[in-house]
């Protein structure tokens, strides 16, 4: 098979880019330059904003296109419509922050999404993220394009700092202010179980939307944060904290404690999402333990500090702030 991924150097595009040289693939990656593409790969630079940008995609010929692009739809929309003759397949990275706020326990791709424009300049996350699906199918065609809809993603060189900030606090020490419940359910998928899904999807031709998350029910708080405290062989001690506790100490759910929502509407919306059909085709959740273990890894060997994306906040919560809500 022959991958062209447009992007590649840094979370999703790397785990992708990664899965598909294990496989002995032929993988170009289209990025702009700024980190280095995995070594096995043909490396094109572009600028997909700039005009002439794609200049470097102008030849050549591909089974699939992989594209996670974030902003303006019509920057998916041109890349694709220069493409659409010479590859099988898009494979659209998009969201389930498509569907309308609020989502239903239990809900599947049929539920009503927000409203996108493929032809418009970035305007909010899930806006474009929809305009991006309508951009790829407008040019791929609904048959030949895959909307992989992912939820939460954890995993190695994540640029979010979400799982990072968490590894890090258990490896402090002292107590650690742990957001109840401790049996709480969370949805999440690894990266690389994300990555490996999207290349089955195009080897076997698949299309439509796929939500891409671990099965609800499967995994809670408690076990993700024993996880981290277990694989840093941390001294720490978790105080579970009822959730209206967290709230009240002006602690900001999502953000300031990476992860957790409390439970409630919008916990619902993030964190028990179907993926009864993605499984259906294959879709792998590896074990929290796992997902941990190698994130932990892979965060030391680049010194603890995890690479942050420049248009994603900085997560976590503050030590002074923490104590003050744990009366320290």
């Amino acid at each position: 098979m022959r991958l062209l991924m447009l992007g590649g150097t840094e979370f999703v595009g790397r785990a992708v880019t990664e899965a598909a040289l294990a496989r002995g693939w032929e993988v170009t990656v289209f990025h702009r330059g700024h980190h280095a593409a995995p070594e096995g790969t043909r490396a094109v630079h572009g600028d997909r904003t700039a005009e002439g940008g794609l200049d470097g995609l102008a030849e050549g010929e591909w089974d699939v296109v992989v594209d996670t692009w974030s902003a303006a739809p019509r920057v998916v929309r041109e890349s694709a419509r220069l493409l659409a003759g010479r590859a099988g397949r898009y494979v659209y990275v998009s969201s389930a922050s498509v569907y309308r706020y609020p989502g239903e326990a239990g809900s599947d791709e049929n539920f009503p999404v927000v409203d996108g424009d493929p032809d418009a300049d970035a305007s909010a996350y899930a806006e474009d993220k929809r305009g991006g699906e309508l951009a790829a199918i407008a040019e791929f065609g609904a048959e030949r394009t895959v909307l992989a809809r992912a939820g939460l993603i954890l995993g190695p060189w994540e640029n979010i700092g979400r799982l990072p900030w968490w590894l890090n606090r258990m490896e402090r020490g002292g107590t650690v202010l742990a957001p109840g419940p401790r049996d709480l359910d969370i949805q999440y998928v690894d990266v690389r179980d994300l990555a490996e899904w999207v290349l089955d999807a195009a080897a076997a031709g698949l299309h439509g939307p796929y939500n891409l998350v671990s099965p609800m029910g499967r995994i809670t708080m408690g076990e993700l944060l024993d996880a981290c405290a277990q694989v840093t062989e941390s001294t720490a001690t978790l105080r579970w904290t009822e959730p209206q506790a967290v709230l009240d100490a002006g602690i900001e759910q999502w953000m300031e404690l990476p992860v957790w929502l409390a439970p409630g509407e919008l916990h619902d919306t993030m964190h028990r999402t179907s993926s009864e059909k993605a499984v259906a085709t294959g879709l792998r959740s590896r074990p929290a333990a796992e997902t941990v273990r190698d994130t932990w890894e892979w965060l030391r060997s680049i010194g603890g500090t995890a690479p942050q994306r420049p248009d994603r906040p900085v997560v976590g919560l503050a030590p002074e702030k923490e104590a003050k809500a744990l009366g320290l």
